[in-house]
Formats: structure tokens, sequence, C-alpha cells
């Protein structure tokens, strides 16, 4: 996995390397102890001329849950152009299941997105936030639903105003037989190999559950969470990719949610792979602009 990570450094890096600074933000760097007793590292970025409170971003990066850190100049950059559109965005260091931040398998860096949001609650104030959206990509798409649902789980629901997870990895339906994926999630068929592979897929999962205990589960997995789970949870976007493995499981979740009685939004965006919007900016930047736009409209108007 250290090898798998230093790839994606390498490809993220010389994605963002060409892209001009954003001016206009501030960065500034918080640590605060997580409900292990670990220190965890939060990325603040915000615009540095703001009128009155703005609505606060609890970002949780990609990698699997295993791999990557919220440093990643890929990353700085996304959390800059969140900021520089009017938003308070806190990236969350959460421990990895493998990779140099590894191995800390679930429910570590669950725990410490959790801690997070409490933290960043707690400071709604200082930070100059009047709304608090818990949002992710991939895997951590994962992490900001199982945060919510973990929320919910332990009488929090309050802390959070909304969820946006962006091409969600939930479902750890990696090995499943052909025949049942075809079934019940046939994008992880359909487009296997389109940039991310089940293969890739069933390694994160193998290092974030390392014997299958957490399958069924919903923190875990959230694609698992039933009716009940769901219920009472705040407004929700997920927004999956066409060309996605794990396209139809963000869909699914967004229809359960729907039927759970939640406001959510599902939106499904047109020709890219997993993640593309968020990634690929050069090659896409239409679609990235939107992407941007559409969590700040989205955070904006709770």
């Amino acid at each position: 996995m250290n090898t798998a990570e230093a790839g994606f450094e390498a490809l993220f890096g010389a994605l963002a390397a060409n892209l001009p600074a954003f001016a206009g933000v501030t960065r500034s760097v918080e640590s605060v102890t997580g409900a292990d007793g670990n220190d965890i590292a939060l990325l603040i970025h915000r615009p540095t001329e703001a009128n009155g409170p703005l609505p606060g971003i609890l970002y949780l990066h990609s990698g699997g849950m295993a791999l990557l850190g919220a440093a990643e100049p890929m990353f700085q950059r996304w959390y800059d152009e969140l900021a520089a559109t009017g938003l308070v965005v806190i990236g969350v260091d959460f421990r990895n299941a493998a990779g140099k931040r590894g191995p800390h398998p679930f429910p570590a860096g669950l725990n410490d997105c959790v801690s997070a949001l409490e933290w960043a609650h707690a400071n709604r104030a200082s930070l100059g936030i009047d709304k608090l959206v818990v949002a992710g990509d991939s895997g951590g798409g994962n992490l900001a639903l199982a945060t919510a649902l973990k929320a919910k789980r332990e009488g929090k629901t309050d802390l959070i105003d909304g969820v946006y997870a962006i091409a969600p990895h939930i479902s750890g339906a990696y090995d499943w037989p052909t025949e049942k994926m075809a079934r019940e999630l046939p994008s992880l068929i359909e487009n296997d190999g389109y940039f991310t592979s089940l293969a890739m897929s069933r390694v994160l999962a193998s290092v974030y559950d390392p014997d299958g205990a957490q399958r069924d589960n919903p923190l875990a997995w959230p694609y698992r969470a039933t009716k009940d789970d769901l219920a009472g949870l705040p407004p929700h976007t997920i927004s999956t990719s066409e060309l996605d493995s794990v396209r139809d499981e963000g869909l699914a979740y967004a229809r359960n949610l729907a039927r759970a009685g939640v406001s959510v939004v599902s939106r499904t965006v047109a020709g890219i792979v997993h993640d593309g919007d968020v990634i690929f900016k050069t090659a896409v930047p239409d679609l990235h602009t939107a992407a941007v736009r559409d969590i700040h409209g989205f955070a904006a108007t709770l």
C-alpha cells in the first residue's frame, strides 16, 4: 500500500503542480485531541476578506479511507477553491487504514472525523461559521456519510446542518460474486477499469475492514444503512460520476435517503470517471467549477 500511496501522491502532485495559486484565501492549522487520545491536524482555509458568519465545510479527503493526507497539494488547492467562494473549509487529517498514516483500520479514521466535527461545532463562533456541512469525496464520501450516521446514533445530529458526498465508496461489495454485482450494483462491473478498479477497491476494503467483521456495519459501509438508520438525518447531496464503478452504490444510498424521508438531491455527472470533477480540473474545467459551485450553493441555502 505504501507504493500505491506514493503513486497517488505523485499523480495528484503533478495534476496540481501547474495550477495558479489562489489569492484571497488564508490558511491556518489547528491541532485537536481525538476520542482515542491522538492528535488530529485540522487545515483551515477561509476567505481573507469575509463579512459576517459563513457556511463551514468539514472536508474529508479521498484515498479509500486508507491512503493520502489532508495536506496533499491537490487537496489544499481544493480547499482554497471552496474557500474562495465564501466558505470556511476545515480539512481533517484523519488516521488511515494503511500508508504513512496507518495502519489504523476502522473505526480509527471515523472516530477522528467525529472528533473534528465536535470541535468544529463547539468553535462555530470563533471559526465564524453559521452552518456546518460534512463533505467528502470517494473514501471521504464514505466517511462523510458514516459521520452523519454515527452522530445520529450518539444523539448528535444537531452538530450537522448538511452532508455532501461525492463519488462515495460505501458498499464494501467488491468481492461479491459477479452475478450479485450485476443484479444489485452493475456499475461495479460495467465501469471496472475506468480509472479505478474492483481490484483496488478490494485491497482498500481489506485494510479498512481486515477480517470482514464490519461487512454489515453501516458505520463502516454506509450502503448497509437501514431506513431507521437514515430517518431524521439532515439534508444530503449525493453526487456520482457516470463512468464510475461505485456509481450505483451512491445512487442507491440517495434513493434510500429519500425513502427514509430525508431531504436529498442526487446528481450524476455525465461522461466522467470516479471523482473526475474533483481531480481532473485541467481536463474538465467546467465540471470542476460546477462541483465547487454546487457545494457552495448547497451549504449557503441550508
